[in-house]
């Protein structure tokens, strides 16, 4: 089979496998390198410290696959229906996680049996399989494949599919035929991700502080959320998609094909309060194999209390007051910030016995703060 109809096969099984976006490119130093190097100089990462340490791997996708020359790029898009308003003490989750299992098995299941129908037909190639883990700056070799630009809230913009789409890339030591690379922006002078990111994380077009974005603060970030950012998180208690819901290029985009991704009742949107009533065998029985269990118990209760702090309520009250004696001190301090935006009389009461007995000097600070308040 020649280089041509080799590579056309090759995308057809990816499709049979469930990627509707397929291109190749040449395995190269990326284009956006320097701008990746700026953005990690600006502090942008946040805590994201493994992006600072593999900083020298991004440089080319030999890293990832010694001997690479060529990489096939994927799209799995999840699009599910229209979000569903969260109610009082419930919180919206990011669409992508609304299924109950995490797209990193399922793309990766995907890529073990696409690898497998390749050495069929090539024994002797070296081949590897990624999905947003390896250094690897797949939006730049997903517009060099062909399949997009990147848009001013910084994901990649199919003009048939959106951004409701997970990116995978196959590497190969093998030479393949190669798409042309996208070169057009089609975001013309549209400004809606940029105006509408409740916590201003676009310092300019094109470039997001993820220090500032919802999705980081509540899944990436493992300290205590900045206060001045509390309020923008909303209901939010896992993820956000607010950039990818106003974009007018995600209005016609398709559903999703694959049925795993079919939401879950029970996460969309989800019920905090119940969130406090689970330890962390509890907590790992429910989350283990979805998106959820990347922020952890902590992680996941931090963000909770904010949403109940958000938006008071009798039902949310009594949960705080269970979670004000949480074991975890990330969980405790930001439930004492969440009480202190209750007005009733047991949420001050609960504050200040904790705080006759509460050790640690970040959860006293923010009980003395909301009792302040």
């Amino acid at each position: 089979m020649n280089l041509s109809g080799f590579t056309r096969h090759l995308k057809r099984r990816a499709g049979e496998l469930g990627f509707q976006l397929t291109g190749v490119c040449p395995a190269v130093s990326p284009q956006g390198l320097s701008r990746f190097h700026d953005w990690l100089e600006a502090g942008y990462a946040g805590e994201m410290r493994y992006l600072v340490d593999r900083k020298a791997a991004y440089a080319h996708p030999r890293s990832v696959l010694d001997g690479v020359r060529s990489i096939l790029m994927l799209g799995m898009n999840y699009r599910s229906e229209a979000s569903i308003p969260a109610g009082q003490c419930e919180g919206r989750v990011s669409r992508y996680a609304w299924g109950t299992v995490d797209y990193h098995d399922l793309i990766h299941g995907r890529l073990k049996e696409l690898i497998g129908w390749y050495r069929q037909l090539v024994p002797a190639a070296r081949l590897r399989g990624v999905v947003d883990t390896a250094p690897l700056l797949e939006r730049e070799f997903a517009q060099l494949a062909g399949l997009g630009w990147v848009g001013k809230h910084t994901l990649l913009l199919n003009r048939q599919q959106g951004s409701w789409f997970f990116l995978a890339a196959l590497l190969s030591d093998q030479q393949l035929e190669y798409d042309t690379p996208y070169e057009r922006d089609y975001c013309g002078s549209c400004r809606a991700c940029l105006d509408a990111c409740p916590t201003d994380a676009f310092p300019e077009p094109y470039v997001l502080d993820a220090t500032r974005c919802i999705s980081y603060l509540t899944i990436e970030l493992r300290d205590a959320v900045p206060l001045e950012l509390r309020d923008g998180l909303d209901d939010w208690v896992f993820g956000c998609d607010v950039c990818q819901e106003v974009c007018p290029w995600n209005r016609a985009a398709p559903l999703a094909q694959e049925t795993q991704f079919t939401p879950d009742s029970a996460q969309n949107p989800l019920d905090v309060v119940c969130l406090f009533d689970l330890d962390e065998t509890a907590f790992r029985q429910r989350f283990r194999h979805t998106p959820l269990w990347r922020s952890k118990r902590r992680g996941l209760l931090r963000n909770a209390a904010i949403v109940l702090g958000n938006r008071p309520s009798d039902r949310g009250l009594k949960a705080l007051l269970r979670g004000l004696h949480d074991q975890e001190v990330i969980v405790r301090a930001a439930v004492a910030w969440a009480l202190g935006r209750h007005r009733q009389v047991a949420a001050t009461d609960a504050l200040r016995a904790r705080l006759a007995t509460e050790s640690d000097p970040a959860v006293r600070a923010e009980i003395e703060s909301a009792l302040g308040r």
